[in-house]
């Protein structure tokens, strides 16, 4: 049996050293919607009340709709301070000084947003001296998906070592809303989008290769294809020595 209560008071008790170590008045994160950000939500507002999450709709209709009623209700049931900055006319002004320079396939575009996320949340954290809080999980880490200084950008994360449905866990532990508990982990990339529609492969199988070493072949394959290409996001930047 997991001792939940002890592992969040352990994750609090790691944010508020953290705090006090770097001189930070609060704390600042991406409020997506998902899974997630609610649990890393719920951990921070814990250790510290000026917790600040950030709505950040960026094209997708989802973002506009179900992502951000979300967001709403996390930052309601827990007291988290909310504000939302609408990001889809930046991309939009992004897209008409690039298009005329370069042609931008699928990856390039799907990037963007995840990054005008993270250039908000540094520009909310330097103003008013906060750490920006990570929210990708065990899970997404070891298949690369995140976007390169987009949300695997952060000053810390308290969930990194936790598996996506050890998240979900969490989530239901805690009394998360159940909005957010029941619906498919997505990205919010695009509409429609899912993640284990687009990996082709469950957070499951995943986690239960990561967990347990148990995986069927077509699976694995998968897994290891992932993880082998994106190795690149999981290294220090490359320096001459």
């Amino acid at each position: 049996m997991r001792e939940y209560q002890a592992e969040f008071e352990g994750r609090v008790a790691y944010i508020r050293q953290l705090l006090q170590s770097s001189g930070a008045k609060g704390i600042v994160f991406g409020n997506s919607g998902g899974k997630d950000s609610a649990l890393v939500g719920i951990l921070c507002k814990a250790a510290c009340d000026n917790t600040l999450g950030v709505i950040m709709p960026c094209a997708s209709k989802r973002n506009y709709g179900q992502d951000a009623d979300d967001g709403r209700a996390l930052a309601e049931q827990f007291g988290i301070d909310s504000r939302t900055v609408d990001l889809s006319p930046v991309r939009e002004a992004m897209l008409a000084q690039l298009s005329p320079t370069t042609q931008l396939n699928d990856a390039a575009l799907t990037n963007i947003a995840p990054r005008l996320r993270m250039t908000t949340l540094y520009a909310i954290a330097a103003a008013e001296n906060r750490l920006v809080a990570g929210t990708g999980n065990r899970s997404e880490i070891h298949m690369g998906y995140f976007t390169k200084w987009g949300d695997g950008a952060s000053d810390f994360n308290p969930i990194s070592d936790l598996t996506a449905t050890e998240v979900l866990a969490f989530l239901e532990y805690l009394n998360a809303p159940p909005s957010i508990i029941s619906k498919a982990p997505s990205a919010g990339l695009f509409d429609g989008q899912t993640d284990e529609e687009e990996m082709g492969v469950s957070y499951r199988a995943i986690d239960d290769y990561l967990l347990t070493g148990r995986v069927e072949p077509e699976d694995q394959a998968i897994i290891d294809r992932y993880h082998s290409r994106s190795e690149h996001k999981r290294q220090p930047i490359s320096t001459y020595r």
